[in-house]
């Protein structure tokens, strides 16, 4: 199979608010995707996109806004013109336990369930509470899916893929120990940023991953030291339901971490991705 050349594909906002009445009627916030094939994301070129339809066939929850002058398909806009959003509008996201090293390999396959209410972009505050005790982060790769898929098999799993974003897992350690399904602990509010884009055609196999926190770069780990790899863990998961367009499969954390506190900030890296990056504050 011929080697696809990466792309980046974003959801993102306009900053300046339309004009148009049938636009402003919508409920929800605009969102567009926009495109980007420069292979030096810092360039210029790097920073001018193509608006694109949308790449969820079939999901209306990643839907383009209604089309508005200067961001029609084929139109070009600049990183200046728009804010990105978390890349997907999920329906599902999950992650894996325990999914590190052979250790994590040697346990039966485990998923966990965050909630979709929990997803944030880039930029945006992950808001603790007060009573909340230790919260973490975990740098993820995280696998964005591009069509329905059930009973994928090791042959095939790769074409529910679209491409990988970056995720930061957001965990409360005391509520992971008391909560056995980890919901308390894993899908409050803000708990998942996600971004800042999706990058297709990624070779995922031994990819860098670290945390910087507060500015202070923490020990890396690989996506090779994930116990279970990206194929097998799509298996898995649609062997008992139905992945959706646009959910996000977190891999696992395999690298170090510190506890987050109000006024931190902390940034997720992925090597081939790039980085994410979230203030931390006091829950409103």
């Amino acid at each position: 199979m011929t080697p696809v050349a990466p792309q980046r594909i974003a959801r993102v906002r306009p900053l300046a608010p339309t004009a148009e009445p049938a636009a402003q009627l919508s409920t929800v916030p605009e969102q567009f995707f926009v495109a980007n094939s420069a292979p030096d994301f810092g360039s210029d070129a790097g920073r001018l996109w193509t608006v694109v339809d949308s790449p969820f066939r079939g999901s209306p929850a990643n839907a383009n806004s209604t089309p508005r002058s200067g961001w029609e398909p084929g139109d070009t806009v600049s990183e200046e013109d728009f804010m990105f959003l978390a890349p997907s509008a999920p329906a599902n996201v999950l992650g894996m336990a325990h999914n590190t090293g052979q250790a994590g390999r040697d346990l039966p396959a485990q998923a966990f369930h965050k909630a979709a209410t929990s997803v944030i972009g880039p930029g945006e505050p992950i808001e603790l509470m007060a009573d909340v005790g230790v919260v973490e982060p975990e740098a993820e790769l995280a696998v964005v899916v591009g069509r329905a898929a059930k009973r994928l098999t090791l042959d095939n799993a790769r074409t529910a893929v679209l491409g990988y974003t970056i995720g930061n897992d957001v965990t409360a350690r005391d509520l992971q120990k008391s909560d056995e399904l980890w919901l308390s602990a894993k899908s409050r509010d803000t708990f998942t940023p996600v971004g800042p884009w999706i990058v297709t055609g990624l070779d995922d196999a031994d990819l860098p991953i670290g945390i910087v926190h507060n500015g202070s770069a923490l020990a890396t780990a690989s996506t090779a030291d994930l116990g279970w790899k990206v194929d097998e863990i799509l298996v898995y998961l649609s062997s008992f339901m139905t992945l959706h367009p646009g959910d996000l499969v977190l891999t696992g954390f395999p690298a170090a971490t510190a506890p987050l506190r109000p006024g931190d900030t902390v940034t997720c890296r992925v090597g081939g991705i790039g980085q994410l990056t979230n203030p931390v504050t006091a829950a409103r």
